[in-house]
């Protein structure tokens, strides 16, 4: 099968970089085309035909993927700060607690405002770089090559990404000893446009002279009645400015927004399939079968078939393990959790990206348009983000899963006293 490096097709390449830090003539550079995303362009006087680029391309390439002998486990982590700063129920951070314990490296996606990268880091004390979902296409740089050096300087890896990432890594290792590898990989519904984020960032920055600083595309968030808002989280922008306070003084100032998640347009633009990168339509990875050790995602569907799990709103983690491998890590870490486990086919029913791929709208193209044109953030967003509906509003706010699970929980308490 053909990839982009030999018919140019954009649905073809996952912008994974495997095939830049395989190169070696550094003849592949990543460059964005006019839609934000990043595709690898050739420098054919450097280029020697040797044709490793294309054996490292995971979408050239035949994937080990995991079939059989899933073990999944819903639930989340015991402690409580780790839990609030955790986009779900902090899964992640308790398997990596569990698989690196000595002489160890982990490898995740950091945020500096709305730019995203992969880098390392060889202490846990600095995993909160990691944790929350990025939701933007990260950088890769160097670190396939990072990678194979610590495997053969024989470290244990964890390796966090996509799973188009984590392809990528596989077929770049090639027959490298993989024995002290974990990879484990977020349950991926697309990559928006970075031209989105960044059209809002210029915005922001003409309306409050301020740059982002920091972004959280899932803030739980607290608040007067409830401790945590898994249900109802927001996207927190922390924006950063200066202003002169006489003569050549400047005072750092801070603006924070939270822009609640049903009314906040981006999430309205994203999950109607708008601006995904062309791959992403044709996914390859969005199935049952797996090609990461482990497959985390949010405990969608809790409150239906394990309210049990629900745990007072604060976020529940969905874990998979898809390899032996992963499924020894996965029962360590679950010392450190509470939960359970739960079965396959019915967890499976609430994660539609690991049943197929999302769909392409048919007003994607002239959405990209307007993305790329002089049209302003704001105007932008009034003519393709949708409001919520009532009925929307209705199951959310007035009768969604937080009112659900205490009815749930005043049946079971009733029931128990029934048995008495």
């Amino acid at each position: 099968m053909k990839g982009f490096l030999s018919d140019k097709n954009k649905s073809s390449c996952f912008g994974c970089e495997a095939c830049v830090q395989a190169c070696p003539k550094e003849a592949l550079m990543m460059k964005e085309d006019e839609e934000g995303f990043r595709y690898p362009v050739l420098d054919e006087n450097k280029c020697i035909k040797c044709n490793i680029c294309r054996n490292v391309c995971p979408y050239e390439n035949t994937q080990t993927i995991h079939k059989q002998d899933k073990y999944v486990f819903g639930g989340y982590i015991k402690d409580e700060n780790t839990r609030f700063e955790s986009t779900s129920g902090g899964a992640f951070s308790a398997i990596v607690d569990t698989f690196c314990d000595e002489n160890y490296v982990i490898f995740g996606a950091e945020a500096d405002g709305i730019y995203i990268w992969h880098s390392y880091i060889s202490d846990k004390k600095e995993l909160e770089k990691y944790r929350k979902s990025k939701y933007l296409q990260s950088v890769m740089g160097d670190s396939y090559i990072q990678v194979k050096k610590f495997l053969q300087e024989e470290k244990k890896v964890l390796f966090s990404g996509t799973p188009c990432q984590i392809a990528a890594l596989k077929t770049y290792l090639g027959n490298t000893n993989q024995d002290r590898l974990l990879t484990v990989e977020v349950i991926c519904e697309g990559v928006p446009s970075p031209l989105y984020m960044r059209k809002y960032e210029e915005y922001l920055k003409e309306k409050y002279d301020a740059k982002i600083i920091s972004l959280d595309y899932r803030y739980k968030g607290r608040s007067f009645w409830h401790k945590y808002k898994w249900d109802f989280q927001v996207m927190k922008i922390i924006l950063s400015r200066r202003k002169m306070i006489g003569g050549n003084k400047k005072r750092k100032n801070e603006i924070v927004i939270e822009k609640d998640r049903w009314f906040n347009p981006f999430w309205s633009v994203w999950l109607k399939h708008l601006m995904s990168r062309p791959s992403c339509y044709e996914c390859p990875f969005a199935k049952r079968e797996r090609v990461a050790d482990i497959s985390l995602g949010d405990l969608w569907g809790v409150h239906l078939y394990c309210p049990e799990l629900y745990g007072k709103n604060g976020g529940s983690s969905l874990a998979i393990a898809n390899t032996q491998k992963g499924k020894e890590v996965l029962v360590k870490s679950q010392k450190k959790m509470y939960g359970h486990e739960l079965n396959f086919e019915e967890a499976l029913k609430y994660q539609s990206p690991m049943r197929k791929h999302i769909d392409k709208n048919d007003k994607r193209v002239e959405f990209m348009n307007d993305l790329q044109s002089e049209i302003s953030f704001k105007s932008l967003n009034k003519k393709w983000a949708t409001r919520p509906s009532p009925k929307l509003l209705y199951q959310k706010y007035i009768w969604g899963n937080r009112q659900k699970i205490w009815l749930w929980n005043i049946r079971n308490k009733m029931n128990s006293r029934n048995l008495e």
